[in-house]
């Protein structure tokens, strides 16, 4: 996980006061996973949830399972859940979603991260270049450029099926949650958003 990944996740958990018990959809046995975050030193109850075997990692316990149906765990047992690169190898992510709400309890914390898309800054620059210059526009690497976005690599863990944009966090991801904010980071993007659960 890149380090400014993890410093928006540690921003978004540091801003709410966290007791209670907190899932990481996607936690690994390293110091990189969000189990970790200094913001979360205080909560009475950790637990991490991979499709990968399970095992103990400092002070949780991370469940093999998959986050389409988490019915190990009861409804609204969660105060927060996290969640970063995992959506975008996930064939059912809504299913994921979906758990996601019915374990969070009301009041509770959702904060989710995925590679991204979305207008950059020098994306207006190149398009306005491929205008100026016909003969780049009429081309077919020209028009490309024109009408296209960057985004993170694919990478295949276990497959890499989606890219997210700001529009689906609000509309999708945490639809029905009040004080959503939604934020990008890094090139290509990288996007972080958290909601409380209505």
């Amino acid at each position: 996980m890149h380090p400014s990944v993890f410093n928006v996740f540690e921003e978004i958990c540091a801003r709410h006061v966290i007791s209670g018990s907190v899932l990481e959809i996607g936690a690994t046995p390293d110091e990189s996973t969000l189990l970790n975050l200094p913001a979360l030193a205080g909560v009475s109850e950790k637990t991490g949830i991979n499709r990968i075997a399970g095992t103990r990692f400092r002070d949780f316990n991370i469940l093999e399972g998959n986050a389409n149906d988490m019915a190990n765990f009861p409804n609204g047992h969660f105060d927060v859940v996290l969640c970063n690169a995992v959506l975008e190898h996930d064939p059912f992510f809504w299913k994921t979603l979906s758990e996601i709400r019915r374990v969070t309890r009301t009041g509770g914390l959702v904060v989710i991260g995925t590679p991204g898309y979305g207008e950059l800054p020098f994306e207006n620059i190149l398009r306005r270049i491929c205008a100026k210059f016909s003969w780049l526009s009429g081309n077919v690497d020209g028009f490309a450029l024109q009408h296209s976005t960057l985004t993170l690599g694919v990478h295949d863990f276990p497959g890499d099926y989606y890219r997210f944009s700001e529009q689906a966090y609000r509309e999708v991801f945490f639809e029905g949650m009040k004080e959503v904010v939604v934020r990008s980071v890094l090139v290509p993007p990288r996007i972080i958003g958290s909601g409380i659960r209505a």
